[in-house]
């Protein structure tokens, strides 16, 4: 009888506890999604005119955006004069903003945008350089498969599953370049999460599910088969790079956050 009694008090504890989770996920959302926007190409002679490659999310005094470097076209046609536009906003109601690449780290995966002649109202705060700790609540949004469903941030809830060292799959050695083989030598670490991230979370921030304080940005998610089987048969494995890199970038070139 006692037995049962603990497992009903126990079982209740676990219900508010999850409750007061899922509030404050909810309060955190409201407060950081004016922060997050979209990464893509502006080519005005295109249809469409506008192509979304990822997300990313406003810092610092609201003109600069983070996302990851692979996020952003190695090269620009400039005959068809395409500019680097940012996503503002939701929906129709989507505002385009052109902005320029400021900062790059192609081995940490991370880039930083000027917007030119706007300032985002709304920025996430950047947590601590300590690694968070295995099993801690997180939250990322962004616009995952943008394409299709179109500028509508999207959020997902997870824990911290790991901290594991990155991995760089190939599908044949000839594809491996001097950056993954350094990166094979000495890998770093990152955060291995149990939440499922698709193709357009790339550059989203993880944070904290009651600050909001960003402790790592969304890089990839861990393909089974083929990228074509990312969207129909997810594998929940996904990975995120922790922010102390990011401040690491952002000190280099002396931008404020």
């Amino acid at each position: 009888m006692q037995k049962k009694s603990f497992l009903i008090i126990l079982f209740s504890l676990l219900l508010t506890y999850s409750h007061n989770v899922l509030a404050n996920l909810a309060d955190t959302v409201a407060k950081i999604k004016p922060a997050v926007v979209g990464i893509g190409v502006y080519t005005p002679t295109g249809r469409p005119q506008n192509t979304l490659h990822g997300s990313g999310f406003a810092i610092g005094n609201g003109q600069y955006v983070v996302t990851n470097f692979h996020v952003i076209p190695k090269e620009l046609d400039q005959e068809k004069l395409q500019k680097i536009a940012v996503f503002i906003g939701s929906g129709k109601q989507a505002q385009v903003v052109f902005a320029e690449v400021v900062a790059r780290d192609e081995y940490h995966d991370l880039a930083v945008l000027k917007l030119k002649n706007k300032t985002l109202p709304v920025v996430m705060k950047l947590a601590s350089d300590n690694y968070q700790r295995e099993g801690s609540y997180v939250g990322f949004t962004g616009f995952p498969i943008g394409a299709v469903l179109g500028l509508y941030p999207v959020t997902h809830r997870g824990i911290i599953a790991s901290i594991t060292p990155v991995i760089v799959p190939v599908p044949d050695a000839r594809q491996i370049n001097l950056i993954m083989l350094k990166r094979m030598r000495n890998p770093y670490m990152v955060y291995q999460l149990d939440a499922t991230a698709y193709p357009g979370n790339s550059g989203s921030a993880l944070y904290h599910i009651e600050s909001g304080e960003v402790i790592g940005i969304i890089n990839k998610v861990f393909v089974q088969e083929s990228k074509e089987a990312v969207i129909e048969r997810p594998s929940g494995i996904t990975y995120a790079i922790p922010v102390k890199h990011l401040r690491a970038l952002l000190n280099k070139h002396n931008i404020a956050y």
